[in-house]
């Protein structure tokens, strides 16, 4: 499990209402998305035996909506080609022993699984609105290198104008706050698989894949995938590590986000509003599948 903390928090504000007679104020509670951090610490094997607080690597700090914590690790550890697959990860739990336990999570590698601690070359601090800042170079900034993404399905036009209000009607935490983003998995059908929430769409992009990558589902190359704000680059680098080969969004994507998307083949759809969308890279793989019922 990944700790008993809530996703939503309550508060107490003030609502005002404008209309033609003034403005009307009242007292009511509202509910928040919580927002903590979550500071992810690499431990090898061989380490295990030593005291976390020496033997650990600090290498990252994320600001993020309690929950699915040890998928976010994982997720944010192999999209930064820190770890190549799960067989890389021994187990991952919560450091007992450090003041704020379900802030702090502890990835344990696997016997000989590689690690260089001094070669990394990055401090991470990541934002719920920014995703990663403070890496050391242009190099690092630009991350993992991803490989090509697999011929992938073919997609119904129709089935990816119908995501968004799928992926609405599973959101139980905004619904409720209004405050979070989310990353989900369809299948080429158009059927959820899974989704994740989170105050930083990176970090629900991390969670869908650490999820995808704990149960051994990686590389995601039958999936498509929708995220629920604007697709920047660090998002469809993420989905290319994981293989994911349609990426779509109910806005726009940036200039990097489209040129790496057409460097890696991945599928790249934005704008998915009401009855259309923009196709921004991969338009090959949109159209009604062959053999299917014409209406």
């Amino acid at each position: 499990m990944s700790g008993d903390r809530r996703s939503t928090a309550r508060s107490r504000v003030e609502r005002v209402s404008v209309s033609a007679n003034g403005a009307l104020r009242r007292v009511r509670d509202d509910l928040l998305a919580t927002e903590e951090p979550l500071e992810i610490r690499v431990l090898r094997a061989e380490d295990a035996s030593q005291s976390v607080d020496e033997a650990a690597t600090r290498v990252a700090v994320t600001m993020r909506t309690p929950g699915a914590d040890f998928e976010l690790a994982a997720g944010f550890l192999y999209g930064e080609g820190l770890i190549d697959g799960p067989g890389a990860v021994a187990a991952i739990r919560y450091c007992t022993e450090a003041e704020q336990r379900y802030n702090v999570v502890n990835v344990v590698l696997a016997p000989g699984a590689p690690w260089n601690a001094d070669g990394l070359a990055r401090n991470f601090y990541t934002t719920s609105s920014c995703g990663v800042c403070g890496k050391a170079s242009i190099d690092a900034v630009m991350g993992a290198a991803c490989p090509r993404t697999g011929p992938g399905p073919c997609v119904d036009p129709a089935v990816i104008v119908a995501l968004p209000d799928r992926l609405r009607e599973a959101q139980a935490v905004f619904e409720r706050t209004g405050g979070l983003h989310a990353a989900a998995q369809f299948t080429p059908e158009g059927g959820l698989v899974r989704i994740r929430e989170d105050v930083g769409r990176h970090n629900a992009m991390d969670k869908l894949v650490g999820a995808a990558l704990l149960a051994g589902e990686v590389p995601l190359e039958g999936a498509v995938v929708l995220v629920s704000g604007r697709t920047s680059f660090e998002l469809v680098q993420k989905a290319a590590r994981a293989g994911v080969t349609v990426l779509a969004g109910v806005s726009a994507p940036s200039s990097l986000a489209v040129r790496l998307a057409q460097e890696t083949g991945m599928t790249l759809a934005g704008f998915v509003r009401g009855p259309g969308f923009n196709i921004y890279a991969g338009g090959a793989r949109i159209g009604r599948p062959a053999g299917a019922a014409t209406g």
